[in-house]
């Protein structure tokens, strides 16, 4: 469940950076009661960039896979990956 605050209770920066560091997701701001910002930790933030790089890859593989000429053989790949990462 999203956690919503009203803007004015961002006078007590204190307490509320308590509250976002302790929400595991992003805070929602309103301003007369409409949505106005987004707060967020660092450790929420990082987790959601990486969650759209995922997302980006995903639909990149997605893209090439209806592509002839971008195809593979899997074991070329996977062997090109371990030489590369070293797994």
């Amino acid at each position: 469940m999203p956690r919503i605050i009203p803007i004015n209770a961002l006078k007590n920066t204190a307490t509320i950076s308590k509250f976002v560091e302790e929400s595991n997701e992003p805070v929602f701001i309103t301003k007369n009661g409409y949505g106005s910002m987004v707060i967020m930790s660092i450790e929420v933030y990082e987790r959601e960039i990486a969650k759209n790089q995922v997302i980006n890859l995903i639909n990149d593989s997605l893209k090439d896979k209806n592509n002839q000429s971008a195809k593979v053989d899997a074991t070329l790949f996977i062997n090109d990956m371990k030489a590369k990462y070293g797994k």
